[in-house]
């Protein structure tokens, strides 16, 4: 069966070009919006009482399936599936520049003692419209500056994910606003480049070599529902709903506290 965290389909609706392989009484061929907001969530129902799976960044391209307060649809970056308020939504527009910063103040001018209207999240994406001194324009009465999309210096994935040490920990998250296990990893792999799944069995089945032993920095530790990254041969660097917060501990420790909760490693890959 078709994993329906990312297939766009529903008991009485699903996309078009699922039509043959997936019966439904309508199909919709589904219309590309951009993120118009700094994060929004992506739930699992249309009501703001319900769980948040993911998020979605601004610039991130979401092809809708069904419109109204909520919208239906699916994310372009990961392929994941939900439904986002509408206002997180703008006409589809084209992104220049990726955010650099954990996050990046949107001034209401060029000017830094401005009125901040949002938060920009690493790996957002942005239109460069036009520039003013040290800062972009990337919408009406909205700039970013400069220095906050200058591309990454930084390669190791691990370095990224370090940066996030004592983020809270949020549910569906994936940004310095809280994240979860594996939203940290994926953004940590995004900003230098890669793109994978969201979720940890997903992540699991996708990425590295499996290893019989954690014994090097940026080896990946599964759980059935977590994951980890090694700082180096001993120590572990997670999001997670203990802590509540991105934290750093002995590899062993995790490992005796997790396995009584979720069961044991199920496995180490290396990238």
């Amino acid at each position: 069966m078709a994993d329906k965290r990312v297939t766009p389909a529903r008991p009485d609706l699903a996309a078009a070009h699922l039509k043959g392989t997936v019966d439904a009484p309508r199909y919709a061929q589904g219309v590309k919006y951009s993120i118009g907001v700094g994060r929004a969530a992506l739930c699992v129902e249309p009501t703001f009482g319900s769980a948040q799976d993911s998020e979605l960044l601004f610039g991130e391209v979401f092809t809708v399936y069904e419109e109204g307060d909520w919208l239906w649809g699916q994310a372009e970056n990961d392929r994941y599936v939900g439904y986002i308020f509408e206002l997180g939504a703008r006409p589809l527009f084209t992104t220049d520049a990726t955010v650099s910063a954990l996050m990046a103040p949107v001034f209401s001018a060029p000017d830094l003692k401005t009125a901040v209207q949002d938060f920009l999240p690493l790996n957002a994406r942005v239109p460069v419209l036009d520039r003013q001194g040290d800062y972009v324009r990337i919408g009406e009465y909205q700039y970013v500056h400069h220095r906050h999309l200058e591309p990454l210096a930084e390669k190791d994935f691990v370095a990224i994910a370090e940066r996030f040490v004592g983020m809270p920990y949020v549910w569906g998250g994936k940004t310095a606003a809280g994240l979860d296990c594996s939203g940290l990893i994926q953004t940590a792999l995004q900003a230098v480049g890669k793109a994978v799944p969201r979720d940890t069995d997903m992540m699991e089945k996708a990425l590295g070599e499996p290893v019989s032993a954690a014994s090097q920095r940026g080896d990946l530790v599964f759980w059935k529902g977590h994951v980890g990254v090694m700082l180096d041969d001993t120590r572990l660097l997670h999001a997670n709903a203990h802590h509540m917060l991105v934290a750093i501990e002995p590899l062993a420790e995790a490992v005796a506290r997790i396995e009584k909760i979720a069961g044991p490693v199920t496995s180490v890959r290396r990238l």
